[in-house]
């Protein structure tokens, strides 16, 4: 008998996986915090005897290099990918044993990347499951345009085909695991879904189900802004990542917290939307431990910027520094624990917003309009499927540059749900703005008799 076990990197929006049989295990795409993995295989009593990569990753730093190199296993990385670091290149059609009636077959699937592969894991010579990585992923494929936008579309008809040859050799019931899908701007649309077949696969993927020009037409019309950070991911996985510290950064006193502020750093405060909306240090930014902290910190932080970071508890540090040492932010500056009551000087007050709801909004009608400014910062795409009328939009992961453009008032900012909200008022009241959080579901806008546009 077989296993998989999942690994969620809910964070980035990824999977990993540890997949073997009595005795030993293969890692599918493991994270830069490999003391997950190694513990997975705790549990399950198996010695790690290979790592496989389906690509270099352009969303987090693998831990694959050093997970190789702390268990003795095997590092497969498809023969194609250029990287500075010894490995056993693995070619389409190559096998490689992971237990005992247990093999991987290598699977050419070009299109995320140009040298892209998917394993096939098979028991007694039967596939029973594909780890796909950026290919087939659930409902999608991985976006091809992270490479060389020259290539976009050269990848785009080749996730096409890919993913066409993994749906036409293997049977139905092999079960479909993708690294990309789950909330990753790898992918080239939200999965709809937890799980999947090959069989499912080709009754609602389009890439299984349109021509190929229809279907290359429709996935780069729909792509969307690549995160900032990706830009380094590449190029770090190539190197080899180093290996993590984790251990607890210095403390940082009120002092320290106040000079990192003046000399441009970003203090990064952890806590809820609501708490750091009651009270916060002045300057600082709200980023949530328990949000997509690692892809919208690193997506919106100059690269390099020291970062410090304030948390209610040691945990909530912990929990941050994991998420992110996967995105090559590796050691914060400084930390805090507490609450503004002990990250503030002296004489100094915490700093504090107002937050409402899309009723509050619209309870303001028949007030003075020129001071009221309503800014959108959901994406793109969210944006088409209607907005407020006479709103503002400036994606979220632009805002910090283009804070200028806000109109003058106060700023009632919302999202689709609250949580980049808080980000975005954190970033206009550190710039001196009056704003008001719209912590609510944008469905509730139009039921609270705002006018929402759709063309």
């Amino acid at each position: 008998m077989f296993f998989v076990d999942t690994i969620e990197l809910e964070g980035l929006g990824n999977r990993s996986y540890l997949a073997g049989g009595e005795r030993t295990a293969v890692a599918v795409d493991p994270p830069r915090d490999i003391d997950t993995v190694l513990a997975a295989a705790a549990r399950r009593g198996v010695r790690i005897s290979t790592v496989v990569e389906t690509h270099v990753h352009n969303d987090y730093v693998t831990g694959g290099l050093e997970l190789a190199r702390i268990t003795g296993a095997a590092y497969l990385v498809p023969a194609d990918a250029r990287v500075s670091f010894a490995r056993t290149p693995v070619a389409d059609g190559d096998t490689a044993r992971v237990d005992t009636d247990l093999t991987l077959t290598a699977v050419a699937t070009p299109g995320h990347t140009p040298h892209h592969t998917a394993y096939v894991l098979n028991e007694d010579g039967r596939p029973v499951a594909a780890f796909t990585g950026g290919s087939l992923l659930i409902g999608t494929v991985g976006r091809p345009d992270l490479v060389e936008p020259r290539l976009t579309e050269e990848l785009a008809r080749a996730q096409h085909a890919s993913a066409r040859r993994l749906a036409e050799g293997l049977p139905d019931e092999t079960a479909v695991l993708p690294t990309h899908g789950f909330g990753s701007f790898c992918s080239s649309a939200q999965a709809d879904g937890d799980s999947t077949t090959i069989g499912k696969e080709k009754a609602s993927n389009a890439a299984l189900s349109v021509d190929v020009d229809t279907f290359v037409a429709d996935l780069l019309a729909g792509l969307e802004d690549v995160p900032a950070y990706y830009t380094h991911m590449g190029p770090a996985n190539a190197a080899g990542g180093p290996p993590v510290d984790l251990t607890p950064p210095a403390v940082a006193a009120p002092d320290e917290i106040a000079a990192r502020l003046a000399a441009g750093e970003w203090v990064v405060d952890l806590r809820n939307r609501i708490a750091f909306a009651e009270g916060h240090v002045a300057g600082s930014f709200n980023f949530e431990v328990d949000g997509k902290l690692a892809t919208y910190l690193a997506w919106m932080i100059p690269w390099g910027k020291p970062v410090t970071l304030l948390a209610e508890s040691p945990e909530q540090i912990a929990d941050a520094q994991r998420e992110l040492v996967r995105v090559g932010i590796d050691r914060p500056a400084a930390a805090a624990t507490g609450g503004p009551d002990r990250w503030l000087r002296e004489g100094e007050r915490p700093a504090s917003f107002p937050r409402s709801t899309f009723a509050g909004l619209a309870g303001l009608a028949g007030q003075d309009a020129d001071r009221i400014v309503v800014l959108d910062v959901r994406r793109d795409s969210e944006r088409a499927t209607g907005w407020i009328e006479g709103s503002v939009h400036i994606p979220i992961h632009q805002l910090h540059q283009r804070l200028g453009e806000v109109p003058d008032g106060t700023v009632w900012v919302h999202c689709a749900g609250g949580m980049r909200a808080g980000i975005a008022a954190s970033l206009l009241d550190a710039a001196g703005r009056d704003v008001v959080a719209v912590d609510d579901g944008f469905d509730a806008a139009a039921d609270a008799g705002l006018t929402v546009a759709t063309s």
